[in-house]
């Protein structure tokens, strides 16, 4: 007979949920109680009406730890209450899926087990995040109030009378007060992505245009079989196109971030075998990166060109009506804002973290969104998502490709037609990984005092307008976030941006943005085009001074 027991226990320093959860080393959250306590405090703080009875959804990127957690999680979550369990076959639910699943089984929430872009392993991360019944990560008075609880934890709940799950069984498992159930993690997403796009159009294109070539890497993180399953087995690519599709607990000892440093492997193929599209995804599959042998798609970039075409060529779009609106976390580009200008739709600037969305997307005010950090996604489902955004790409160049069937459709001629329309946005991001974190703060700290004292100074012929803190006021709860970036605004429209990104699991990450937008000049190589304010964020910043570093860890 199952029986929930109580364990003693102690309160650990520094179990605040960032914008993505709680991350940190896998010895860290291997520590006795450590993970315990995190999990009990989300049990802690669920909404109303809390834990008794609920639904929960769990599943996670595959990285090393995540089944030990799943256990625990479901020991925990059944001594509190939990009626039953969703999880993924062998814990498995990409972060798009585990939404999907939580808003397709009205689920009161879900804990999904990610580092997302970070490495994994024994010596590397793990993490843990709390989705709301939307299926959107947490706000920000739900990990407060799991903060809190981890603050003044005395006890933790456990079951026990009853042995492990058996995670690989797909079906219903029946315990004394509770229910185990089992899915196929790649079905239901899949069901819900043919129902969104276009799959016979793009099916009719690859046969009429064999010469089209298409590369999907995984990076050893979640969306193997998610690729495996839309691209071979539902569109008819051929399996050649897949390439690091089995997901790994340490992701093959690679970075599982999709950006030009750490997918070098995909650039290094497209480039090598004149590839038409390649596409890559994150650990846990809400990131995505595009590209061809001839052109980078940067996010900004790629969230502006589907949201341009979007209502034409997208029948869940075109069943909707289209577009409802249009938004960008505070640093992305502003290439999204001309498209929503244009169509005469609301476009709003968020701070970064893709839970300030759901907001918007609950309330009918917006349908498709992106992030710089390479997140793209519409309100299909509450998260980022990787492989949405790649068969959206697909689902336009194939519209494209039947609507001018005298021109050759590539993604670099797609980009220029929209430049075309819009003018360009040259947009850049400069990382600096696990630098001291008291140094970065000082720095930022600095920029914030430095208004008055900079605005009218030219850098580089780019004068300073204003300079500000980004704070944002939600238009739909009216939260307000405070402190969410320092922005330094040129006149000519031209931008700097400076943060510290909470998505490590140590020390500080320093992220300078910059961007410039041209009418005229659309093929610039973009660090040239944007040396000038690369010189002048180095400068205004004093960032070597104050980190130490004198080159950037990943510069998209």
């Amino acid at each position: 007979m199952a029986t929930a027991v109580k364990t003693t226990t102690t309160p650990f320093e520094g179990q605040k949920p960032g914008t993505s959860g709680l991350r940190k080393r896998v010895v860290v959250f291997q520590q006795p109680h450590y993970t315990e306590n995190f999990v009990q405090a989300i049990f802690t703080a669920m909404p109303a009406p809390g834990p008794q009875g609920a639904t929960v959804v769990v599943g996670g990127d595959g990285r090393f730890y995540m089944k030990d957690v799943v256990q625990k999680i479901i020991s925990i979550g059944a001594a509190n209450g939990v009626a039953r369990f969703i999880i993924g076959q062998n814990g498995i639910l990409s972060t798009p899926a585990a939404s999907a699943v939580i808003r397709k089984r009205k689920a009161d929430g879900g804990i999904i087990l990610t580092a997302s872009h970070n490495p994994g392993g024994p010596d590397n991360d793990f993490g843990i995040k709390y989705n709301m019944r939307n299926g959107g990560p947490a706000p920000e008075s739900v990990t407060d109030a799991i903060y809190r609880a981890t603050l003044s934890i005395a006890e933790y709940k456990t079951t026990t009378g009853f042995s492990s799950v058996d995670l690989a069984a797909v079906g219903e498992q029946r315990f004394d007060g509770f229910v185990v159930e089992i899915v196929d993690p790649v079905e239901d997403y899949v069901e819900l992505i043919k129902s969104i796009f276009d799959f016979d159009q793009i099916r009719r294109f690859r046969q009429a245009n064999p010469q089209f070539t298409l590369l999907f890497d995984a990076l050893n993180g979640v969306t193997g079989p998610y690729g495996r399953r839309i691209f071979v087995e539902e569109l008819g690519f051929p399996e050649s196109c897949l390439d690091q599709c089995t997901p790994l607990e340490d992701f093959g000892g690679s970075h599982p971030d999709p950006n030009l440093t750490y997918a070098h492997r995909l650039v290094e193929r497209v480039a090598k075998e004149r590839i038409s599209l390649g596409a890559a995804s994150d650990g846990d599959g809400d990131r995505n990166m595009v590209i061809s042998h001839d052109w980078f798609v940067t996010p900004s970039d790629s969230v502006a060109l589907i949201a341009h075409h979007a209502a034409d060529c997208i029948p869940y779009f075109k069943a909707s009506g289209g577009l409802r609106g249009l938004a960008r976390s505070m640093p992305t580009s502003c290439a999204i804002d001309r498209v929503a200008a244009q169509k005469g739709l609301e476009c709003f600037e968020v701070p970064t973290g893709w839970k300030f969305f759901g907001n918007l997307m609950d309330a009918g005010r917006l349908s498709i969104c992106g992030e710089e950090s390479f997140g793209t996604g519409s309100d299909h489902i509450r998260e980022k998502d990787g492989i949405w955004a790649i068969v959206a790409w697909l689902n336009i160049i194939a519209y494209a490709s039947q609507t001018t069937p005298s021109t050759n459709i590539s993604v670099r001629s797609l980009m220029l037609d929209f430049y075309a329309t819009y003018g360009r946005n040259y947009f850049t991001r400069y990382d600096y990984e696990e630098v001291d974190a008291a140094g970065a703060t000082l720095m930022v700290d600095r920029l914030r005092g430095l208004g008055p004292d900079l605005v009218g100074k030219a850098f580089g012929g780019f004068v300073v307008a204003k300079l500000d803190d980004f704070e944002y006021t939600d238009p739909i709860d009216n939260s307000i976030s405070k402190k969410q970036g320092v922005r330094v605004i040129f006149a000519d429209s031209s931008r700097i941006i400076f943060r510290l990104s909470g998505t490590g699991s140590q020390g500080a990450t320093v992220r300078i943005y910059i961007e410039k937008y041209d009418d005229k000049l659309f093929d610039q190589e973009t660090q040239l085009a944007l040396k000038p304010l690369v010189d002048a964020a180095l400068e205004i910043s004093k960032l070597e001074e104050y980190t130490g570093r004198s080159e950037p860890t990943v510069i998209t």
